[in-house]
């Protein structure tokens, strides 16, 4: 079973807060709604091609993988993906939304788990999924997140972007917004991360009209 970091009440947590701050004041929208990870979860011509990316890639496998989703949200997403795999564990730091999701989905090999997962351990598996995560958190804890990709064969990556050349991995405060606003997005690849892979494959690049930019989704192999 994954460890919790023993010293975490020593520290401030500001992801931790700000990510609670998001579903409580409905920072992402979906007013009417308990719980709402923003329009990258819900809307249709960024989810259903993303979906259909990663179902097919899950099915090519003649024994599935243990998936593990890191960011899962409201699941809004990942409960499309459950019914491909062998096991998924769906991770988020937030508690009470880990808490909905359980009672909300349901499935013998599902299951979820409260973690932060720059601090905590992860769950062993075969695939990482971290679908517009990385994006909302500081260099320093993307680069512990990158120390621990290596332990698995296969990391989703989707990441909003600004459209054409831009100056990768400026640094930002953790919370609910991105680099967009300083043209900057993750690039695990580039300095300081310099992640290390066999082979990069870009699945997606769509349009991200409400926001401008573009949604990226690239598949590594460890």
């Amino acid at each position: 079973m994954s460890k919790q970091n023993p010293n975490r009440s020593k520290k401030p947590w500001p992801t931790k807060d700000a990510m609670e701050q998001v579903y409580q004041k409905n920072l992402w929208g979906g007013e009417n709604m308990d719980f709402y990870s923003g329009t990258g979860s819900h809307h249709p011509e960024l989810v259903e091609p993303y979906v259909e990316a990663v179902a097919s890639f899950l099915r090519s496998f003649e024994e599935p993988l243990v998936v593990c989703d890191l960011g899962c949200g409201d699941f809004n997403v990942g409960k499309e993906l459950v019914k491909h795999t062998k096991k998924y564990v769906a991770v988020d730091i937030v508690a009470d939304l880990i808490e909905r999701n359980r009672k909300k989905f349901n499935a013998d090999h599902l299951e979820f788990r409260c973690l932060d997962i720059a601090e905590d351990d992860w769950p062993p598996g075969d695939c990482v999924i971290l679908r517009q995560v990385l994006q909302h958190l500081s260099n320093a804890e993307i680069q512990r997140i990158v120390s621990k990709l290596c332990n698995y064969e296969y990391i989703i990556l989707t990441e909003h972007l600004p459209e054409g050349d831009f100056e990768p991995n400026k640094n930002i405060i953790s919370g609910q917004g991105t680099r967009l606003k300083k043209r900057s997005g993750v690039n695990l690849l580039a300095p300081p991360f310099n992640l290390r892979v066999k082979k990069e494959e870009q699945w997606l690049v769509v349009p991200a009209k409400e926001w401008r930019g573009v949604v990226v989704t690239t598949l590594y192999r460890m």
